[in-house]
């Protein structure tokens, strides 16, 4: 029996699926959803079988639509698991507290979202923070909170770590009015590739499996660095990565890059 209600889990070839399971909502999370989710980075943290994730969603019509809004509380703007507590606007339970799988996680394992349908809203809380994301051609990417009377904050922000200002302001002003295509989505790098549905689940693993077949100090190093660099300015960046290069050298595994490298064994490579 799985550890979760919400989600369904499974291992694989060195990676981990993690599938959101509310299918009958568009896969939308609630309180439960919420913290099964930071459980589950958190439990990845500590699963050394485990060295590359791919975050998906159940059935093809919806990666995730954001905060269920049929949950107890939510549609009426009542209080509930997903929102403020207290009656003061100073203690607030946002799902950027246990959604994103860095700030919440502190997951350095690379994630991947395999994104086979609708990703609109508080999905932007989990795509803003997976290292990259493989679109199914059907594909599409929305945020719906200004045509309901919500101003989106969070979700752009995060979005702008992977969009450019103009589409981001674009998406968040259209609200409902428009949706990203997966090919446009592409265009502008929020997606890295683009496959038919039937593909999406093949080309994640794929794409998870190279990566967790690599040695896993240089690959969490290597994920810790980008992200220092997005996140910090640019001399600062290459202070910390100083640091960086000598925490993710591992003398074993140099040594058998080396070994790799004079004995003139090349892996096979696919163009992308």
């Amino acid at each position: 029996m799985s550890r979760y209600q919400t989600l369904d889990y499974a291992e694989r070839d060195g990676v981990a699926w993690v599938t959101l399971d509310r299918p009958e909502v568009h896969n939308a999370f609630d309180g439960r959803m919420m913290r099964e989710i930071h459980e589950c980075w958190r439990m990845l943290r500590e699963n050394d079988d485990v060295r590359a994730v791919v975050l998906t969603g159940a059935g093809d019509k919806a990666f995730c639509t954001g905060i269920d809004r049929t949950a107890a509380g939510v549609g009426e703007g009542g209080p509930s698991e997903v929102g403020r507590r207290g009656s003061t606007p100073l203690h607030l339970d946002d799902p950027g507290d246990l959604l994103p799988p860095k700030t919440a996680g502190q997951l350095w394992k690379p994630v991947i979202a395999a994104v086979n349908g609708m990703a609109c809203g508080g999905a932007f809380y989990l795509l803003g923070e997976v290292e990259f994301i493989i679109a199914a051609e059907h594909a599409t990417f929305f945020d719906p909170h200004t045509t309901f009377g919500m101003a989106a904050v969070f979700e752009p922000m995060l979005m702008l770590q992977r969009m450019p200002l103009g589409e981001v302001m674009r998406m968040t002003l259209m609200g409902n009015a428009e949706r990203l295509s997966a090919q446009r989505a592409h265009q502008i790098g929020l997606v890295q590739e683009v496959v038919p549905a039937a593909e999406l689940h093949e080309a994640a693993h794929r794409v998870a499996a190279a990566i967790a077949a690599q040695p896993p100090l240089a690959v969490q190093t290597s994920v810790r660095a980008v992200w220092y660099a997005q996140e910090l300015g640019h001399r600062q960046a290459l202070d910390v990565a100083k640091t960086l290069v000598q925490l993710g050298t591992d003398q074993e595994s140099l040594a058998e890059g080396q070994r790799r490298f004079a004995s003139g064994r090349r892996d096979e490579w696919r163009l992308r």
